[in-house]
């Protein structure tokens, strides 16, 4: 695979190093979700999933995108070809049993939906994009769709979606060969791009810093390509960069701490990442992870789950066919000491606004919080869901009487029968042990 080319000295390529890390968890696909264990300082136990790990199962179809809420870590959106979007919570430790049944379902696509994207900075809005050429915006504290883009607005299969990181606005692009800059809430076109890439392949986008744009595309000749334009002018590409002839779809993923984006393509066996800067050139080549393996999927840990005391900068779990394999970006220094220049200020996960604040107009930039002693995770947060679904906030709330409810009861009951059912199992474990020590 030949080096993608280089507009202008590269800034320091050889400070970045790419180690990937021993362990790996299978990853169910399909309308299940096995939960990998990883390594990672929240989760040190690593190697392969056992085959009757509990799932979380309640999709009639196969699920085609997940997403972790930026504010609660115990909680995770899918969207699946069965036309729904479903919200679980899951417990502290993990799953115990197979989970089934949902925090909130949400109903109002037609068609399966590919997409789904939790806002930035404002709590308990998710954002899901579907094959009916419709994007909503959900309120998952009511379990209501509250904002609506019709097809009026893309006309064909929307490929990408992202928020900007106040969330006041979203970057799209579409089978019609568009890429949209959009106001949500009035439902708007602030800028659009015909043909960013001349191709028939997919186009990606996300927002970088300071307001701009880089997608990812095709040439007419099919040559792979990445490029960074400014929404205010979007006549012409800032920078326009053509990397290989690989069929891979190129999909960015930017730190806005460091300014870095990486690209994952799919079927790949490399990583490469770029600087973004204020001054021309703009987009500039630092290096190259590469592998022997191709990746079928890639996964980015949030910057405040990384090892800061290993200088790690960027963390990827990378899907194979039967494990799921993390690579880490570090940073080799000599010092022990915390590095302020690799971790200023990080997005923390308490919310700037509420749903009802957003909706209303408010936009805000995300909730800083520093690195320097390590994250800690905070306690458990409910998630709230006005419509009688939230077994969280049932716990929670005291019953007006003395006598505890029916609902109180079973859940209760149900509990007991699981604690029963997993004693049993050690018990029998235990029973096994024992012969096998008395038969030696």
């Amino acid at each position: 695979m030949p080096s993608p080319p280089h507009p202008s000295a590269p800034r320091d390529p050889t400070a970045f190093l790419c180690v990937p890390l021993q362990g790996c968890g299978e990853v169910g696909l399909g309308s299940e979700v096995k939960s990998p264990l990883l390594e990672s300082p929240l989760c040190p136990q690593t190697g392969r999933v056992d085959k009757n790990v509990p799932l979380v199962c309640g999709h009639t179809a196969p699920v085609l995108d997940i997403a972790w809420c930026p504010h609660n870590d115990n909680v995770i959106a899918s969207g699946s070809e069965d036309c729904t979007v479903m919200v679980w919570e899951i417990p502290d430790g993990g799953l115990v049993l197979p989970l089934r049944e949902p925090v909130v379902t949400l109903e109002g696509h037609t068609k399966r939906v590919g997409i789904v994207a939790w806002h930035p900075t404002a709590q308990n809005v998710l954002l899901s994009a579907g094959c009916d050429n419709v994007i909503l915006v959900w309120d998952v504290g009511t379990g209501a769709a509250v904002l609506t883009l019709g097809p009026d607005v893309h006309p064909d299969t929307i490929y990408s979606v992202d928020w900007s990181r106040d969330g006041a606005l979203i970057c799209t692009s579409c089978r019609d060969k568009r890429v949209r800059v959009i106001e949500p809430r009035k439902g708007t076109v602030v800028a659009e791009k015909d043909r960013p890439h001349e191709g028939t392949r997919p186009v990606h986008a996300v927002f970088v810093s300071e307001g701009k744009i880089l997608t990812t595309g095709f040439s007419r000749m099919s040559e792979r390509q990445v490029a960074l334009w400014d929404t205010k002018h979007l006549d012409e590409p800032l920078s326009l960069q053509e990397l290989d002839t690989s069929s891979g779809v190129l999909l960015p993923f930017f730190d806005p701490d460091t300014n870095i984006v990486y690209l994952c393509g799919k079927g790949d066996s490399s990583i490469r990442y770029f600087e973004i800067t204020s001054e021309a050139p703009f987009l500039h080549y630092l290096s190259m992870f590469s592998s022997k393996e191709s990746q079928r999927g890639m996964g980015y840990m949030p910057k405040r789950g990384l090892e800061v005391n290993k200088c790690e900068i960027a963390r990827f779990y990378k899907l194979h066919e039967r494990k799921c394999e993390p690579i880490a970006m570090t940073v080799p220094r000599k010092s022990d000491l915390f590095q302020e220049d690799l971790y200023p200020p990080t997005a923390g996960p308490d919310p700037a606004l509420t749903a009802e604040e957003w909706l209303g107009g408010r936009d805000a930039g995300p909730l800083l919080i520093s690195l320097k002693d390590g994250y800690v995770p905070p306690k458990s947060r409910e998630l709230r869901v006005n419509r009688g679904l939230d077994s969280a906030r049932r716990r929670a709330t005291p019953e007006p009487s003395g006598t505890p409810s029916s609902d109180t009861v079973s859940r209760l009951e149900e509990d007991v029968r699981n604690l029963n059912a997993i004693v049993q199992k050690l018990q029998e474990r235990l029973d096994r042990l024992e012969e096998t020590v008395q038969a030696k």
